[in-house]
Protein backbone atom coordinates (compact mmCIF):
# COMPACT_ATOMS: atom_id res chain seq x y z
CA UNK A 1 0.00 0.00 0.00
CA UNK A 2 1.38 3.41 -0.92
CA UNK A 3 2.45 6.16 1.41
CA UNK A 4 1.88 9.70 0.15
CA UNK A 5 2.22 13.19 1.63
CA UNK A 6 -1.40 13.27 2.83
CA UNK A 7 -0.88 10.04 4.76
CA UNK A 8 2.25 11.51 6.36
CA UNK A 9 0.23 14.55 7.49
CA UNK A 10 -2.40 12.24 8.99
CA UNK A 11 0.23 10.29 10.92
CA UNK A 12 1.88 13.50 12.16
CA UNK A 13 -1.51 14.77 13.34
CA UNK A 14 -2.21 11.48 15.14
CA UNK A 15 1.23 11.70 16.76
CA UNK A 16 0.44 15.21 18.01
CA UNK A 17 -2.91 14.02 19.40
CA UNK A 18 -1.19 11.09 21.12
CA UNK A 19 1.57 13.26 22.59
CA UNK A 20 -0.95 15.71 24.04
CA UNK A 21 -3.53 13.26 25.32
CA UNK A 22 -1.36 10.43 26.66
CA UNK A 23 -0.43 12.31 29.82
CA UNK A 24 -3.45 14.53 30.27
CA UNK A 25 -6.36 12.64 31.89
CA UNK A 26 -8.56 12.88 28.79
CA UNK A 27 -8.00 9.48 27.09
CA UNK A 28 -5.38 9.18 24.35
CA UNK A 29 -6.86 6.03 22.80
CA UNK A 30 -10.31 7.58 22.83
CA UNK A 31 -9.02 10.66 21.01
CA UNK A 32 -7.09 8.55 18.49
CA UNK A 33 -10.14 6.45 17.66
CA UNK A 34 -12.33 9.54 17.34
CA UNK A 35 -9.81 11.36 15.13
CA UNK A 36 -9.63 8.29 12.89
CA UNK A 37 -13.40 8.50 12.38
CA UNK A 38 -12.87 11.87 10.65
CA UNK A 39 -9.30 11.66 9.34
CA UNK A 40 -9.11 8.01 8.36
CA UNK A 41 -5.63 6.54 8.17
CA UNK A 42 -5.31 4.53 4.97
CA UNK A 43 -4.31 1.30 6.67
CA UNK A 44 -5.97 -2.01 7.53
CA UNK A 45 -8.13 -2.25 10.64
CA UNK A 46 -5.65 -4.77 12.12
CA UNK A 47 -2.75 -2.36 11.65
CA UNK A 48 -4.65 0.59 13.13
CA UNK A 49 -5.66 -1.44 16.18
CA UNK A 50 -1.96 -2.11 16.79
CA UNK A 51 -0.81 1.39 15.78
CA UNK A 52 -3.10 3.23 18.24
CA UNK A 53 -1.39 1.38 21.09
CA UNK A 54 2.22 1.05 19.93
CA UNK A 55 2.46 4.75 18.99
CA UNK A 56 2.26 5.38 22.73
CA UNK A 57 5.81 4.02 23.14
CA UNK A 58 7.03 7.37 21.80
CA UNK A 59 5.23 9.12 24.64
CA UNK A 60 6.62 6.58 27.12
CA UNK A 61 10.19 7.28 25.95
CA UNK A 62 9.62 10.96 26.74
CA UNK A 63 8.67 10.24 30.34
CA UNK A 64 11.62 7.87 30.76
CA UNK A 65 14.05 10.56 29.60
CA UNK A 66 12.51 13.33 31.72
CA UNK A 67 12.36 11.19 34.88
CA UNK A 68 15.51 9.17 34.17
CA UNK A 69 17.22 10.03 37.47
CA UNK A 70 14.15 8.97 39.44
CA UNK A 71 13.51 5.86 37.35
CA UNK A 72 17.02 4.45 36.88
CA UNK A 73 17.84 2.27 39.93
CA UNK A 74 21.63 2.65 39.72
CA UNK A 75 23.95 5.55 40.36
CA UNK A 76 27.52 5.62 39.02
CA UNK A 77 30.15 7.51 41.00
CA UNK A 78 32.83 6.18 38.68
CA UNK A 79 33.00 3.77 35.76
CA UNK A 80 33.20 0.56 37.80
CA UNK A 81 31.26 1.01 41.03
CA UNK A 82 27.49 1.33 40.53
CA UNK A 83 25.48 2.17 43.63
CA UNK A 84 22.08 0.53 43.97
CA UNK A 85 19.32 3.01 44.81
CA UNK A 86 17.17 0.89 47.09
CA UNK A 87 14.27 3.36 47.16
CA UNK A 88 14.05 3.27 43.36
CA UNK A 89 14.14 -0.53 43.29
CA UNK A 90 11.41 -0.59 45.93
CA UNK A 91 9.31 1.81 43.87
CA UNK A 92 9.62 -0.37 40.76
CA UNK A 93 8.51 -3.43 42.76
CA UNK A 94 5.43 -1.44 43.82
CA UNK A 95 4.81 -0.50 40.18
CA UNK A 96 4.98 -4.15 39.12
CA UNK A 97 2.63 -5.04 41.98
CA UNK A 98 0.19 -2.36 40.79
CA UNK A 99 0.30 -3.78 37.24
CA UNK A 100 -1.00 -7.22 38.24
CA UNK A 101 -4.78 -6.48 38.15
CA UNK A 102 -4.55 -4.71 34.79
CA UNK A 103 -2.40 -7.45 33.25
CA UNK A 104 -4.90 -10.15 34.24
CA UNK A 105 -7.93 -8.23 32.95
CA UNK A 106 -6.19 -7.27 29.69
CA UNK A 107 -5.18 -10.85 28.92
CA UNK A 108 -8.72 -12.07 29.63
CA UNK A 109 -10.78 -9.39 27.92
CA UNK A 110 -8.61 -7.51 25.41
CA UNK A 111 -10.11 -9.25 22.36
CA UNK A 112 -13.66 -8.64 23.59
CA UNK A 113 -12.96 -4.96 24.24
CA UNK A 114 -11.43 -4.50 20.78
CA UNK A 115 -14.37 -6.23 19.11
CA UNK A 116 -17.28 -4.64 20.97
CA UNK A 117 -16.37 -1.47 22.86
CA UNK A 118 -14.23 0.60 20.48
CA UNK A 119 -17.26 2.64 19.41
CA UNK A 120 -17.94 6.40 19.50
CA UNK A 121 -20.89 5.91 21.88
CA UNK A 122 -18.82 4.00 24.44
CA UNK A 123 -16.00 6.55 24.16
CA UNK A 124 -18.39 9.48 24.59
CA UNK A 125 -20.07 7.86 27.61
CA UNK A 126 -16.70 7.21 29.27
CA UNK A 127 -15.53 10.77 28.55
CA UNK A 128 -18.64 12.25 30.18
CA UNK A 129 -18.80 9.85 33.14
CA UNK A 130 -15.19 10.32 34.19
CA UNK A 131 -15.36 14.03 33.45
CA UNK A 132 -18.13 14.29 36.05
CA UNK A 133 -16.11 12.06 38.37
CA UNK A 134 -13.10 14.40 38.16
CA UNK A 135 -15.20 17.44 39.07
CA UNK A 136 -17.00 15.70 41.95
CA UNK A 137 -13.82 14.16 43.38
CA UNK A 138 -11.88 17.43 43.15
CA UNK A 139 -14.69 19.27 44.99
CA UNK A 140 -14.63 16.56 47.66
CA UNK A 141 -10.82 16.57 47.70
CA UNK A 142 -10.65 20.27 48.61
CA UNK A 143 -11.88 19.39 52.10
CA UNK A 144 -9.31 16.60 52.51
CA UNK A 145 -5.61 16.62 53.30
CA UNK A 146 -3.50 14.10 51.36
CA UNK A 147 -1.90 11.41 53.51
CA UNK A 148 0.71 10.45 50.91
CA UNK A 149 2.58 13.55 49.84
CA UNK A 150 5.59 12.18 47.96
CA UNK A 151 6.19 9.42 45.43
CA UNK A 152 8.51 7.51 47.75
CA UNK A 153 5.80 7.42 50.46
CA UNK A 154 3.48 5.24 48.36
CA UNK A 155 3.09 1.82 50.01
CA UNK A 156 2.47 -1.58 48.40
CA UNK A 157 -1.14 -1.40 49.59
CA UNK A 158 -1.63 2.04 48.00
CA UNK A 159 0.10 0.92 44.81
CA UNK A 160 -2.18 -2.10 44.48
CA UNK A 161 -5.30 0.03 45.00
CA UNK A 162 -4.13 2.42 42.28
CA UNK A 163 -3.57 -0.63 40.08
CA UNK A 164 -7.19 -1.68 40.65
CA UNK A 165 -8.36 1.73 39.45
CA UNK A 166 -6.12 1.39 36.39
CA UNK A 167 -8.22 -1.62 35.35
CA UNK A 168 -11.03 0.84 34.51
CA UNK A 169 -8.93 2.23 31.67
CA UNK A 170 -9.48 -0.89 29.57
CA UNK A 171 -12.73 0.81 28.49
CA UNK A 172 -11.97 3.18 25.56
CA UNK A 173 -12.44 6.82 26.52
CA UNK A 174 -11.61 6.28 30.19
CA UNK A 175 -7.91 7.33 30.17
CA UNK A 176 -5.26 5.25 31.88
CA UNK A 177 -3.71 8.31 33.52
CA UNK A 178 -7.16 9.61 34.42
CA UNK A 179 -8.21 6.37 36.11
CA UNK A 180 -5.01 6.08 38.14
CA UNK A 181 -4.99 9.74 39.16
CA UNK A 182 -8.65 9.61 40.23
CA UNK A 183 -7.99 6.48 42.25
CA UNK A 184 -4.89 7.97 43.84
CA UNK A 185 -6.74 11.15 44.84
CA UNK A 186 -9.56 9.11 46.39
CA UNK A 187 -7.16 7.18 48.62
CA UNK A 188 -5.26 10.25 49.80
CA UNK A 189 -2.32 10.63 47.42
CA UNK A 190 -1.27 14.19 46.51
CA UNK A 191 -1.72 15.36 42.90
CA UNK A 192 2.02 15.52 42.22
CA UNK A 193 2.71 12.06 43.68
CA UNK A 194 -0.32 10.65 41.82
CA UNK A 195 0.92 12.04 38.49
CA UNK A 196 4.48 10.80 39.04
CA UNK A 197 3.31 7.31 39.98
CA UNK A 198 1.15 7.31 36.85
CA UNK A 199 4.27 8.05 34.81
CA UNK A 200 6.11 5.10 36.40
CA UNK A 201 3.11 2.84 35.93
CA UNK A 202 2.85 3.73 32.24
CA UNK A 203 6.26 2.26 31.39
CA UNK A 204 5.63 -1.48 31.99
CA UNK A 205 1.95 -1.17 31.08
CA UNK A 206 2.57 0.31 27.66
CA UNK A 207 5.50 -1.97 26.86
CA UNK A 208 3.33 -4.95 27.81
CA UNK A 209 0.30 -3.77 25.80
CA UNK A 210 2.49 -2.94 22.81
CA UNK A 211 4.06 -6.39 22.89
CA UNK A 212 0.59 -7.99 22.93
CA UNK A 213 -0.62 -5.86 20.01
CA UNK A 214 2.52 -6.46 17.91
CA UNK A 215 2.37 -10.21 18.48
CA UNK A 216 -1.31 -10.22 17.57
CA UNK A 217 -0.68 -8.20 14.40
CA UNK A 218 2.53 -10.02 13.45
CA UNK A 219 6.15 -8.93 13.68
CA UNK A 220 6.58 -8.34 9.94
CA UNK A 221 5.74 -4.88 8.57
CA UNK A 222 5.74 -3.44 5.09
CA UNK A 223 8.03 -0.43 4.57
CA UNK A 224 5.07 1.97 4.62
CA UNK A 225 3.64 0.39 7.80
CA UNK A 226 7.00 0.67 9.54
CA UNK A 227 7.38 4.28 8.44
CA UNK A 228 3.86 5.04 9.70
CA UNK A 229 4.71 3.61 13.10
CA UNK A 230 8.08 5.38 13.38
CA UNK A 231 6.75 8.80 12.35
CA UNK A 232 3.87 8.53 14.80
CA UNK A 233 6.18 7.52 17.66
CA UNK A 234 8.74 10.28 16.96
CA UNK A 235 6.05 12.99 16.85
CA UNK A 236 4.38 11.60 19.99
CA UNK A 237 7.75 11.67 21.77
CA UNK A 238 8.51 15.29 20.85
CA UNK A 239 5.07 16.57 21.84
CA UNK A 240 5.04 14.53 25.07
CA UNK A 241 8.22 16.20 26.32
CA UNK A 242 6.43 19.57 26.39
CA UNK A 243 3.12 18.21 27.69
CA UNK A 244 4.69 16.37 30.65
CA UNK A 245 6.55 19.50 31.74
CA UNK A 246 3.36 21.54 31.35
CA UNK A 247 1.31 19.06 33.40
CA UNK A 248 3.80 18.90 36.29
CA UNK A 249 3.83 22.68 36.50
CA UNK A 250 0.05 22.96 36.12
CA UNK A 251 -0.93 20.56 38.92
CA UNK A 252 1.27 22.32 41.45
CA UNK A 253 -1.11 25.29 41.27
CA UNK A 254 -4.37 23.88 39.87
CA UNK A 255 -6.69 20.89 40.26
CA UNK A 256 -8.06 18.57 37.56
CA UNK A 257 -11.56 20.07 37.20
CA UNK A 258 -10.64 21.78 33.92
CA UNK A 259 -9.94 18.38 32.38
CA UNK A 260 -13.24 17.12 33.74
CA UNK A 261 -15.14 19.90 31.97
CA UNK A 262 -13.19 19.28 28.77
CA UNK A 263 -14.14 15.59 28.85
CA UNK A 264 -17.84 16.43 29.33
CA UNK A 265 -17.91 18.95 26.46
CA UNK A 266 -16.04 16.58 24.14
CA UNK A 267 -18.27 13.64 25.06
CA UNK A 268 -21.44 15.64 24.36
CA UNK A 269 -19.98 16.87 21.04
CA UNK A 270 -19.21 13.29 20.00
CA UNK A 271 -22.76 12.18 20.84
CA UNK A 272 -24.24 15.06 18.83
CA UNK A 273 -22.02 14.44 15.81
CA UNK A 274 -22.81 10.74 15.62
CA UNK A 275 -26.48 11.32 16.37
CA UNK A 276 -26.66 13.50 13.25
Amino acid sequence: MGFDFIEILKVVFLGIVEGITEWLPISSTGHMLLVDEFITLNRSDAFKEMFFVVIQLGAILAVVIIFWEKMFPFQFKDQTQPIIKKDTFSLWFKVVFACIPGAIITLLFDDYIDAHLHTPIVIAAALIFYGIAFIVIEIWNKKQSPTTLKLENITYHTAFLIGLFQVLSIIPGTSRSGATILGALLIGVSRVAAAEFTFFLAVPVMFGLSAIKILKFGIFFTNSELLTLLIGMVVAFAVSVFVIKFLMGYIKKHDFKLFGWYRIVLGIAVLLVFAM
